[in-house]
Order: structure tokens, then sequence, then C-alpha cells
């Protein structure tokens, strides 16, 4: 990276708490930008996509959208979702429409256990714990194949289609992914998660992929566990846990089990990537939009703050984001927590307590 460079971000607050956890991010960011001595800045441009766009247009973005957002170097997301909108219509057309004609494949969503935080789990009490679901973004259940017929018939005689795609490019880059992410960790281990005794076409194919490929990488460690099990492992011996690899909705699906173990769905961060950088890769917390606290200014922004983390390492700023990361753990341990936590700061609060936690950690060099 070099001096003075400006990183331009697309930011996409979307509905509800969204609104206010990006808002939240951003300003972590630019404090992190205007003590930097002048090395990065960051230029935000925001967009109004969402639900309440979708109240006025009819649509959830705009369709030139997707060209709009195409030269960014990353996209900054809060959540979507309100009560005018039917859930799939509003996912489907505004945060599937990006990842999925970016080619965001691959999904980190690391597991957390924050000082100061109390876990449901009682093995996280002492006992170090750490990892990461990487998720297969771009096909599995999520592919949206399938269709609605037969409604002629008459009520109670419709069929439903939704079929899962698996293909053998797809399931090989995310589980070299995989394997690559856990070189660089501590615990050299990849769990690879399938439900192949009762699917037996796309995640034995899966199955295979994962074998062939585990051949190039004798240095790590290796598991394939059903999706039923390998619940049961998050909470009975997470601590064998680094790396777990799944399709689009097991990996959702244990995510959000992982994050609930870390606290709170509020904790969590995740990065949507397109590796390749063909396309713009974008961040975002894991919760959704939260109608019932939305706009009263006690959501937990940390797992949008941690998100901005994971945008730092992909602009190659690792310093910068370690140092966000040990600032959340700063704020944390000194007891600044939200109501979903277990505390009574509210977003404002936490804030600030991450940005004084910035100013007391070094600069990277």
């Amino acid at each position: 990276m070099g001096a003075n460079q400006t990183f331009n971000i697309a930011s996409i607050p979307a509905d509800g708490v969204g609104k206010e956890v990006v808002a939240a991010g951003r300003r972590v960011l630019d404090a992190l930008a205007e003590n930097s001595n002048g090395r990065f800045a960051f230029d935000w441009t925001e967009f109004p996509w969402g639900s309440e766009y979708y109240a006025r247009t009819g649509q959830m973005m705009d369709p030139k959208g997707l060209e709009a957002l195409k030269d960014f170097d990353a996209i900054y997301f809060g959540a979507v979702g309100w009560e005018n909108v039917p859930d799939h219509i509003s996912l489907w057309g505004l945060r599937l429409n990006i990842t999925q004609n970016f080619d965001q494949w691959a999904n980190i969503r690391p597991v957390k256990f924050l000082p100061g935080v109390q876990s449901p789990l009682r093995k996280a009490d002492n006992t170090e714990l750490d990892w990461v679901v990487v998720r297969e973004n771009s096909e599995g259940e999520y592919a949206g194949l399938g269709g609605r017929n037969l409604s002629g018939r008459g009520p109670g005689n419709e069929v439903a289609l939704q079929t899962a795609l698996f293909t053998e490019k797809g399931c090989e880059r995310i589980v070299r992914f995989a394997f690559d992410l856990a070189r660089t960790r501590t615990v050299k281990k990849v769990s690879s998660v399938t439900k192949s005794n009762a699917q037996q076409y796309g995640m034995v194919l899966w199955d295979e992929v994962f074998n062939r490929v585990a051949l190039d990488y004798p240095d790590v460690q290796t598991e394939s566990v059903l999706v039923d099990a390998m619940s049961a492992k998050f909470i009975l011996k997470p601590e064998d846990l680094s790396v777990v690899v799944a399709s689009n909705l097991n990996a959702d699906i244990l995510s959000d089990l992982g994050s609930a173990l870390a606290g709170s769905l509020g904790l969590a961060a995740s990065a949507n990537l397109n590796p390749e950088r063909r396309f713009p890769s974008m961040f975002e917390p894991v919760h959704g939009s939260a109608p019932d606290i939305a706009g009263q200014g006690i959501s937990n922004p940390i797992g949008a703050i941690a998100s901005a983390a994971l945008m730092l390492d992909h602009f190659g700023l690792h310093g910068e984001a370690r140092r966000v990361e040990a600032a959340i753990e700063a704020a944390t341990g000194a007891g600044h927590l939200t109501r979903d936590v277990g505390g009574t700061a509210n977003t404002e609060d936490v804030t600030e307590a991450i940005i004084k936690a910035l100013t007391l950690t070094p600069a990277a060099v």
C-alpha cells in the first residue's frame, strides 16, 4: 500500500439497526484514518437502498446499482429486512443480488469470545476458543434454482421445487480457500461439514473434492463431520475447531450458532469476498435489522466494527485491523456492553469506548 492512499467505500446501511451500526463502524474507521499520519483515508459514498427505497420505488435497489458499485474498493453493508417487504424479496433484491452478481463466493464468519462477555457455553469460562466458519457463498442451497407450479389445480395442490446446486469448481475453490486460511492459523485444521449420508449427490461431490484437495495440504489436519454432529460439537467440543467449511445453508446456520455461543449475534462479523478481486467485496455484521430495537440507539455495533476490521485486512492494513480488534476487546473487557450481552451501554457508549481504546494503541508503521 502506498502512502496517502484513499479507499473508496460504498456504504449501504439499508434497514433498521443497520443504519446505526454502519454509522458506528464508519466513525471508528474515520478515527483510525485521522490518526494514521496521512497514510490512508476513506472516501464514503452512501446509497439509500433498502426497504424504505422499496416503498418508494417497488425495488430494493436501483436497477443500475450493480454498475454503480462495481468500481468501489469495498462495500460496507448494514442489515436488510422490514415488515413492508417479504423477506425473500428484500434479501434477493439487495444483499443476494450483490453477493451473487459480484461472485462473492467466500463468506468468512469468525467466532470470537470477547473478554467481559458472558458466554452461555460453560466451557468458554476456562478454555481458549477461537474458530472461523467459511461459508460457500455462491451456490449450494441458496442458488435460487427452482419454482412454483400447478397452482391451477386449486388450493392445496401447488408444487414448489428448491434445487441446491453443487459444482466441482464451486466446491474446490471454497475448500482450497479454507485450507489456505488454516495454514495462517495457530491450529492448522479444516473441518468439512456436509449431510452426505442423506444428500447423496451434491454433498458426496463436496466430500470427494474435499478429500482430493486435502492431499495438497499434508501439513493441515482434516476431518469430515455431518452437520447434525457438528452442531453438537460446537457445544460439546468447540476447542477442537479451527476452520469449519460448509455449504451455503449449513455454514449460515452453524455460524449463527457459533455467534450465539460467543454471547450474541450482535458480536458477529462477516466478509463476503471475491478473492480474485474482479468485483468489490462486501463486509457486514451477521445480525438482522432488528425492528424491535431499531431507532432506540441501543443496538450492538461490535459486529459491524469487527466487520470493518475484516475490511482493513482486505485492504492489506493488517496492523490496523489488529488495532481495531484489540480496541473491541479493551472496550468489552472494561465493561462497555450493550443490552444483548448483559450490559446497559448504548450504541454511542460502546462506539466511543472503542475509539478511545484505539487512541491508546500504537499505530502501525
